[in-house]
């Protein structure tokens, strides 16, 4: 049951177009959405929340009587088309979560597609197929920006996981049409932008993942805002090591290592509670039934490796969310993909969602995590992004966002 707080959303922090600004009935609506989901073998969906996500702009646009053209990318397909990723599985799910026809275009741009966008209706939804089958969308090639761009009247952005990419359908479009913000991008910039700038406090961040480099913009740009970090993940052991201990066969970034401990000093001269796991899981290797064993940080052995917060750091840093009324985070805690490693990132998973706090959860692997320990419908919001959720956390503007048109005053 959610039990969190949910302060109102962060005043406008956009200062762009959103979808509510513009008059759609009748218009031809380009919405750049991000329907990069994962298929299996079959090419059957097995994961549809990136679609769902977009439903609220795309209902929004339908009620307003828009012709609305879908735009979306799908896995890499380098340029050219390949039936692999195609968009045509998407177009099937999306007609019924909409419960309504969905028109699915054979390519994205030419004749024919015009063509369809010509007899649409207000009201109609065309899916167009898989942008990254034309060169032109990640080189965000003119002609190409151009020719998407005449399809439509209005363009707007709700593919907050592309956002911080300079392609064709991201950057390209908005200069040749007004350009505006979809629900779920608006909501993105002000959940994750408000909580840098104007958290609610004690405000808490949990940090986790494979390497520090990953991570050393978001811990700088949040330093001045939060009480309290919490590092887990390999990323743990690079800070472990700059502080002079031995760490077995543990992940360490060695030119991190300066860095890490330049970090940590300042952030305890801030006055930041700063957390480092106690104990850990540690293996030889990550082969399916290899021996696991519970031991302190600081009495790895050589030859082991640490994969996952241990119990005893569990429990220190679910206290340590407890009075919070801020927590964000970004990164797993070990290599949960494994069971044997799981269990840390699925304990800190669940003391997020029990806690009495507006909680946010970042980055794909985080989001993974917190589904898997079914704790999604507790969590205040979850991003959709990988590194346009990291840029945004370490203050950078994106490309996405800053093309989108300027609202007047």
């Amino acid at each position: 049951m959610k039990n969190n707080l949910n302060p109102a959303p962060i005043k406008d922090v956009l200062a762009k177009l959103t979808i509510e600004d513009l008059d759609l009935n009748g218009k031809r609506v380009f919405i750049r959405v991000d329907f990069n989901v994962p298929l299996d073998e079959n090419l059957n969906i097995t994961d549809d929340r990136r679609i769902r996500s977009a439903l609220p702009t795309i209902n929004y646009a339908i009620d307003e009587g828009a012709k609305v053209i879908l735009a979306s990318h799908l896995g890499r397909p380098k340029g050219r088309p390949d039936p692999r990723y195609s968009l045509a599985p998407v177009a099937k799910r999306l007609k019924r979560l909409l419960n309504k026809d969905v028109i699915f275009a054979p390519d994205c741009i030419g004749p024919q597609v015009e063509n369809i966008v010509n007899k649409m209706q207000n009201g109609d939804v065309v899916l167009l197929e898989n942008l990254r089958f034309h060169e032109g969308e990640e080189k965000n090639d003119e002609a190409f920006a151009k020719a998407l761009a005449s399809l439509a009247d209005y363009y707007v952005n709700d593919a907050f996981g592309t956002a911080h990419r300079a392609h064709a359908s991201i950057v390209g479009i908005p200069k040749y049409l007004p350009a505006a913000a979809g629900f779920l991008l608006k909501k993105e910039i002000e959940y994750l932008k408000g909580v840098v700038n104007n958290p609610i406090r004690p405000f808490v961040a949990i940090l986790g993942g494979a390497k520090v480099s990953g991570k050393i913009g978001v811990l700088e740009n949040l330093e001045g805002n939060v009480d309290k970090v919490l590092v887990g993940g390999g990323m743990a052991f690079t800070f472990i090591k700059a502080m002079g201990y031995e760490v077995g066969d543990s992940l360490v970034e060695e030119d991190m290592l300066e860095t890490a401990q330049r970090i940590r000093k300042k952030l305890k001269e801030r006055g930041v509670k700063f957390y480092l796991p106690v104990d850990c899981v540690i293996a030889q290797s990550l082969e399916p039934g290899a021996e696991t064993k519970i031991v302190p940080t600081l009495e790895i052995p050589k030859g082991w490796k640490a994969l996952d917060i241990g119990p005893a750091t569990a429990r220190l840093f679910s206290e340590a969310l407890h009075n919070a009324k801020t927590i964000l985070w970004n990164g797993p805690m070990g290599v949960f993909e494994i069971d044997a490693f799981s269990r840390g990132t699925y304990a800190v998973a669940r003391a997020v969602a029990d806690a009495y706090a507006l909680t946010i959860v970042g980055g794909g692997d985080t989001d993974l995590a917190v589904h898997r320990a079914g704790v999604s419908d507790s969590i205040s919001f979850i991003s959709t992004g990988g590194g346009a959720t990291l840029q945004l956390l370490e203050g950078r503007e994106l490309p996405g966002i800053a093309a989108l048109t300027d609202k007047k005053e």
